[in-house]
């Protein structure tokens, strides 16, 4: 069964309920880092709660094309993608998903080359659940999560770093 959800633009990350942003410094190219953006295999290595992902769509990735996620606890978000500027950005949102509580999700990827071999990664992670976010238990679940999203780039810097020729560059 699938669930659909709000199809959000790029002003969703100025207007979600909820966002969670983390940036990191990392030592390779904009192409080393979308490499491993773009390479199915990578995502289970660095970001916990992915199990697999799909591309549903072929390459090269433009605004439009479309990947299925699998999460741990069978949660699959069918994404689509809102943004994709080659070495630079890639954003893209949820139209559905496999269980309902999801209201929108979506995620943004910003690379600003520093200098050579030197790049800045900035991450947010933007969403509407069925839950209100108010009382104790959204705020300790925030903090949780923007907590779990700067570790996990963290994780993503250390395998970009570790292994620069991971993935071959689709473009």
């Amino acid at each position: 069964m699938k669930f659909d959800c709000e199809k959000v633009g790029l002003e969703f990350f100025d207007t979600a309920p909820t966002c969670h942003r983390a940036t990191k410094e990392i030592a390779a190219t904009p192409e080393q880092i979308f490499a491993v953006l773009l390479d199915a295999d990578s995502w289970v290595k660095w970001a916990m709660p992915i199990t697999g992902v799909d591309w549903t769509s072929g390459f090269p990735i433009e605004v439009g094309s479309t990947r299925t996620v699998h999460m741990k606890g069978g949660l699959i978000g069918y994404e689509e993608f809102i943004a994709y500027e080659h070495g630079r950005r890639m954003a893209f949102r949820f139209n559905e998903v496999s269980k309902d509580g999801v209201q929108a999700f979506a995620e943004d990827y910003q690379v600003t080359e520093l200098s050579p071999g030197r790049c800045r990664i900035e991450w947010t992670m933007a969403m509407k659940t069925a839950r209100d976010g108010s009382g104790i238990g959204a705020k300790v679940s925030g903090r949780v999560m923007s907590f779990m999203v700067n570790y996990m780039l963290g994780r993503f810097r250390k395998l970009v770093e570790s292994n620069p020729t991971l993935a071959e560059v689709k473009s």
